[in-house]
């Protein structure tokens, strides 16, 4: 058994790591041939987790057909925005027979669909799962307990992959929900967004913990509407990543909602996080969704305004304020 992680940044380095610690075969993808000379002659990634070191054991190549030649387990760590392009390499190879799992988590803006919608068009037959959960690299890295949900339609492959990658350090759930787990993944990046801004304007905790539940509220709503299981969206993929995103400075989108809550353009936000901000992308898909579908979103919707619109941060806030006043658990 040998695994191929493609896709060389922060957590598809952390999950390679732990693979390779575990003395399983592990060869990891980059893209930049620089990046992974590195990785392979002095056990460090150059961009991403700089202050950890990798276990010696780790393979890294440029090569994809190499990556994959004999691997039987294909782990996918891309940015959803670039999972398309990725796969489209994949289907050019002999892949016929290997399992994956991606760990993508966002939804593509130029098509609306989530990350196992991108498999089924490019890889058709595919044998997936999806992974995802409260994970941050820097706790991976570091072999912190750390617990999350595999899921695939097809229940077997769900617990191939929680056999190969449960450890003491990493508890692998699993589910038949693929698009609960890969839906909470996604939105639960916007609200971390909009509560970095509330912390950047100290509004306080109560607002950060109104922001995140009604956030919740978000994400069952629209995740109930697409067909989602709300108990998939109560667990690990939904409420567990939600509250690691929302209260974490690791997270890469509450960092982008705090930049920008300080003061610095959406750009110049991007840029002092140094990482892919999903939900600065998710967003756009995800209001053009909700508003075609007749969903409301509020929380998003600001998030939109501020980001692609032009609005200030103290129109969204109040917007938010003097909404209607309605019943906690009114669908709407």
């Amino acid at each position: 058994m040998r695994f191929a992680v493609l896709g060389a940044g922060s957590f598809g380095t952390a999950v390679a790591n732990s693979l390779a610690r575990r003395g399983l075969e592990t060869v990891l993808w980059c893209r930049d041939p620089e990046q992974a000379q590195v990785i392979a002659s002095v056990h460090r990634n150059p961009r991403h987790l700089k202050g950890y070191g990798l276990a010696p054991s780790l393979e890294a190549t440029p090569d994809m057909a190499a990556a994959l030649a004999t691997a039987s387990h294909v782990i996918t760590a891309i940015p959803t925005q670039s999972l398309r392009d990725v796969l489209e390499r994949v289907r050019g190879l002999p892949v016929e027979g290997k399992r994956f799992l991606s760990l993508s988590k966002g939804i593509e803006i130029t098509t609306g669909l989530l990350p196992h919608r991108i498999f089924a068009e490019v890889l058709p037959g595919a044998s997936l799962a999806a992974m995802s959960g409260p994970s941050h690299a820097e706790e991976v890295v570091r072999d912190l307990p750390t617990a999350v949900i595999a899921a695939s339609e097809d229940l077997e492959v769900a617990m191939d992959w929680q056999a190969r990658m449960n450890s003491p350090h990493f508890r692998v759930y699993t589910s038949g929900d693929v698009l609960g787990v890969e839906m909470g993944a996604a939105v639960k990046n916007v609200i971390a967004i909009a509560v970095g801004v509330a912390c950047a304007l100290e509004l306080g905790d109560n607002a950060r913990a109104a922001l995140a539940t009604r956030g919740l509220a978000e994400i069952m709503r629209l995740g109930v509407a697409m067909g989602a299981n709300p108990l998939t969206l109560a667990g690990l993929a939904g409420v567990g990543d939600l509250m690691a995103t929302c209260y974490s400075a690791h997270s890469r989108n509450f960092r982008f909602g705090l930049a920008v809550g300080r003061g610095k353009t959406p750009a110049l936000a991007a840029e002092e996080v140094g990482e892919v901000v999903e939900g600065a992308h998710t967003v756009r898909a995800l209001t053009a969704y909700a508003r075609r579908a007749g969903i409301e979103l509020p929380i998003a919707e600001g998030v939109f305004a501020f980001l692609y619109e032009g609005a200030s941060l103290h129109e969204v806030i109040e917007g938010l304020l003097f909404r209607e006043p309605k019943p906690e658990n009114r669908p709407t």
